[in-house]
């Protein structure tokens, strides 16, 4: 998904189309946008509106970071996920993806080529509103390792086929390079079902 800002720059990030005309990303990805587009398969989709919730605070972290985005015409996809209702995240593999930044998890994310990149993990705790998943070294971990970086913002974080998350930040005591001290924070879509639904209704 990119777009140009208030003051007129260019942005670029990521969402997860839900319905036919109907996407979420991250609140803070879209907070000062004018105009936002996606494209899927070479093709660009106008998004006619963005909302998020009322209480969303750029400066309160972890809370609220969840916009929906109304298209101007149909996505026709062979499949839209369905949402996460459960409470029981904590301990479960998932699976995410974004148009971020790239690298391992030795030198963090350094690079930027425009592709989908997608990976796996294991949900380790919730903080606020956030399912955390963090690199390991002596925990188990699943075969295709990954946390996200700068620019998955908006991406979807799966549980069994179902959109448990959305991207919206790295943590990190130092600079959140998405390497070994790096922690990935997903917006957990249980916590919103209710405003979600209210919000995409034909």
């Amino acid at each position: 998904m990119c777009g140009k800002t208030i003051d007129n720059q260019n942005y670029c990030a990521s969402a997860v189309v839900i319905k036919p005309k109907f996407i979420l990303t991250a609140a803070h990805v879209i907070k000062d946008v004018v105009s936002g587009n996606i494209s899927i398969d070479g093709k660009k989709y106008k998004v006619e509106y963005f909302t998020y919730p009322k209480e969303y605070n750029h400066n309160e972290f972890g809370m609220y970071d969840i916009a929906v985005g109304k298209l101007a015409e149909e996505v026709k996809l062979d499949f839209y996920p369905s949402l996460y209702k459960d409470n029981d995240e904590v301990g479960k593999v998932c699976c995410m993806a974004g148009f971020g930044l790239s690298g391992n998890f030795r030198t963090g994310a350094t690079f930027s080529d425009n592709r989908r990149r997608a990976g796996s993990n294991i949900i380790d705790y919730i903080d606020k509103d956030l399912l955390i998943c963090s690199p390991s070294r002596d925990k188990l971990k699943t075969s295709l390792e990954f946390i996200i970086a700068s620019g998955d913002s908006g991406g979807g974080l799966f549980i069994d086929g179902k959109l448990a998350g959305i991207n919206s930040c790295v943590i990190a005591i130092k600079a959140p390079k998405s390497d070994y001290l790096t922690e990935g924070g997903h917006t957990r879509i249980s916590k919103y079902i209710d405003w979600i639904e209210e919000n995409t209704e034909e």
